[in-house]
């Protein structure tokens, strides 16, 4: 057995499981996968994408060794970029709107990472202008994830190969539809780039809340379905790699966890869901004979 110099080089790739079990349950007939891209310490996708976008900006010399991180976020990512940061040896100061959820301020707060407040209503947009401004006067790295290449870069290199030699059969794949859901569009565009630079026989398939249709409709509004559908179409996200937008209500996306739970034994948080459900409904459709959902968080949904 492998001694590995940190938890980030044990996440990738992740595994494929054949989700027989929900397939039967909802009465389809074909192949459905799930990729698991959720095994670090926040139990998100995020944690390999962090530690992978600080290796690219030492890399290419926009970061320096211990400089101050600074990003304008309060989801998962701000705990997976924190926990990277710090492990690196790079202080962590989060910005994020006053009324962003008390709980989470404080375990990042006990994790170290350094927390600036913007008022509630000037929202995400507040939050990123004051980062950017606090990054140019103070001399710190801001790093932009929603808009920065290194994003998609990182699943260039790592996720979307990791999957192409996971699919790839005698030079064939053995899906036709890879579902994604759209956060950051990171995952979506390295994949998509690199699946598509390889064949284009296999669709890509954006998921997306269907409460908040930023990708199809530009109509946004408050859904349940945390890690994706930010309410914008980010910089990151490259509509000409994707075939087909899918939108997923909350409870859907929450059933096909709970579903999946109980009928394969694996943990999918409502993102993971909702690719899910996105997946079965394109075999349900004849769309797909064989479609893989990317699962990029865990959560145990009783």
């Amino acid at each position: 057995m492998p001694i590995y110099p940190n938890i980030y080089q044990t996440l990738l790739p992740g595994p494929i499981v054949e989700l027989r079990g929900y397939l039967a349950a909802c009465g389809l007939r074909g192949r459905l996968y799930a990729y698991l891209n959720y095994n670090g310490p926040t139990g998100t996708a995020r944690d390999e994408l962090a530690e992978g976008m600080l290796a690219l900006a030492l890399e290419r010399g926009a970061l320096t060794p211990g400089q101050t991180i600074v990003e304008a976020v309060s989801g998962p990512f701000a705990t997976a970029l924190t926990l990277a940061g710090l492990t690196a040896g790079h202080p962590v100061t989060l910005v994020m709107p006053e009324d962003a959820p008390a709980m989470r301020q404080e375990s990042l707060l006990r994790l170290g990472a350094q927390i600036i407040h913007t008022p509630a209503q000037a929202g995400l947009a507040g939050a990123r202008a004051l980062a950017k401004a606090t990054a140019a006067e103070k001399g710190w790295y801001y790093m932009d994830w929603l808009n920065n290449d290194d994003n998609p870069t990182y699943h260039r290199r790592v996720t979307g190969p990791a999957l192409v030699r996971s699919i790839a059969r005698e030079g064939s794949s053995i899906v036709d539809s890879i579902v994604i859901g759209v956060g950051s569009g990171g995952t979506i565009t390295g994949v998509g780039e690199t699946v598509k630079a390889w064949t284009n026989d296999v669709r890509i398939v954006a998921v997306e809340p269907y409460e908040s249709q930023a990708l199809s409709s530009g109509l946004t509004g408050s859904h349940g379905i945390p890690d994706i559908g930010f309410g914008l179409v980010p910089g990151n996200y490259n509509s000409y790699v994707v075939d087909n937008i899918a939108a997923v209500t909350t409870a859907d996306a929450v059933r096909a966890a709970q579903r999946v739970l109980r009928t394969d034994a694996i943990p999918a948080s409502p993102s993971a869901g909702a690719a899910l459900h996105a997946a079965a409904q394109f075999i349900a459709n004849g769309k797909s004979r064989s479609a893989l959902a990317v699962f990029s968080a865990r959560q145990n949904i009783l």
